[in-house]
C-alpha cells in the first residue's frame, strides 16, 4: 500500500497563515480608548491593516510616525488601521501604551490581547509587522511595512502599495514579504496546560 503524505504550508515567510486564506477573527480585546474592539466591528471597512506593535522595540517606535501617517493617508477611503500589543514587559503595559499612544498622537486603534492569541493565530512574530485584509476579510498582504527600517532610504511602500491595489479591485503585487523588527515575546505553552 502506498501512503501519501501531504504537507500544509504556510505563507513563504508566516508560520500559521497564506496569503488567501481567511483572517483570524478577534473578540474584545481592549482599547486604550476604554472600549473592546472586534473584527466584526470594522465590517464597513474596505479593508483592514492590522499591525503587531509595542512601545519596547525600537523598530516599533521608528515605525510609528510611519503608521499614523499610513492612517492619515487611507482615512478617506474606509481603510481601518488597528494596532495590537501583546508583550507582557512592563513598557508595554496597558497604562504605558496609553500614555505612549498620547505623547505621539496615534490616530489609529490601539488594543492589547494579554492571552497573545492573536499574535499566535497570526502567526505574528515581529514588532512591527502588518497585516493586510480584503473587503472579504482574507489575507491579501503580509510583512514589513516597507523595504527599509530607516524613513529616509524607503524605496518601496508595501502595505501602501497593497492598499493602492486592493481599493482599485486588484490583487497587489507584492504580496509577502520578511518583517523586521523586534521578536514578539511569546509565552511559552507548557504541554498538558
Amino acid at each position: 500500500m502506498l501512503a501519501v503524505v501531504t504537507t500544509v504550508r504556510a505563507g513563504e515567510h508566516n508560520p500559521v497563515l497564506s496569503v488567501g486564506d481567511p483572517a483570524p477573527v478577534w473578540n474584545e480585546l481592549p482599547g486604550i480608548d476604554g472600549n473592546s474592539h472586534s473584527l466584526a466591528d470594522l465590517k464597513q471597512s474596505k479593508a483592514i491593516v492590522l499591525v503587531f506593535t509595542c512601545n519596547s522595540c525600537p523598530y516599533a517606535i521608528d515605525y510609528e510616525a510611519r503608521i499614523i501617517a499610513l492612517t492619515r493617508q487611507f482615512a478617506a477611503h474606509d481603510v481601518a488601521v488597528v494596532a495590537v500589543n501583546v508583550n507582557k514587559v512592563p513598557e508595554d503595559s496597558f497604562d504605558e501604551m496609553k500614555a505612549r499612544a498620547k505623547m505621539q498622537g496615534f490616530n489609529f486603534t490601539y488594543l492589547f490581547d494579554e492571552s497573545q492569541q492573536i499574535a499566535r493565530d497570526y502567526g505574528a512574530t515581529y514588532t512591527p509587522e502588518f497585516f493586510v485584509l480584503d473587503g472579504q476579510r482574507k489575507i491579501a498582504y503580509m510583512g514589513a511595512l516597507d523595504d527599509s527600517p530607516a524613513a529616509d532610504k524607503v524605496q518601496q511602500q508595501y502595505v501602501s502599495a497593497a492598499l493602492t491595489a486592493l481599493l482599485a479591485g486588484q490583487q497587489p503585487k507584492v504580496t509577502e514579504t520578511v518583517a523586521i523588527g523586534c521578536r514578539i515575546r511569546l509565552e511559552r505553552k507548557r504541554r498538558g496546560s
